[in-house]
């Protein structure tokens, strides 16, 4: 990684490249009025962008309910990965849901994707139930995880 990452709050202007990034990453990517709701009208959600000089490269989206954080997704442009800018982004996310007072955080994650897998017990997740059928693009199962603030 290099000096010129930052982190901030996305905003309604970061759409376009957030978009992008999530159609690069996902089958059954969000919509643009799925972003524009989470930002305006979701009281809980908390969404963080990673930038290296300027450029969107990666985002996390969160829901912050109470004392328990639910991580809804991340995603780095896949020119970038490979550089723990994930990690760096996860790191971060868990560092401000914890300012806004969450005990703990859990995720879901494709039981087939074992980069991720890895990520996220590298961060001290542990894995819990598996929920059958989550993914609704090909029915895979995803791994529930948990972590302790």
């Amino acid at each position: 990684m290099n000096g010129s990452l930052t982190f901030r709050y996305m905003e309604l202007k970061d759409i376009e490249d957030v978009l992008k990034i999530e159609h690069e990453s996902f089958a059954a990517p969000w919509s643009r009025d799925a972003f524009i709701n989470e930002l305006t009208h979701n009281r809980f959600a908390v969404y963080i962008v990673i930038e290296e000089e300027e450029q969107v490269i990666g985002y996390c989206g969160v829901w912050v309910i109470v004392d328990e954080a639910h991580i809804t997704n991340i995603a780095i442009l896949p020119e970038h990965r490979g550089k723990k800018l994930g990690e760096a982004l996860l790191t971060k996310v868990m560092e401000v849901t914890k300012q806004l007072g969450a005990e703990k955080m859990t995720l879901e994650v494709r039981v087939s994707n074992d980069v991720a897998k890895g990520l996220y017990r590298k961060l001290g997740f542990q894995d819990g139930a598996i929920r059958r059928g989550y993914y609704t693009d090909n029915q895979e199962d995803a791994l529930v995880m948990w972590v302790n603030l």
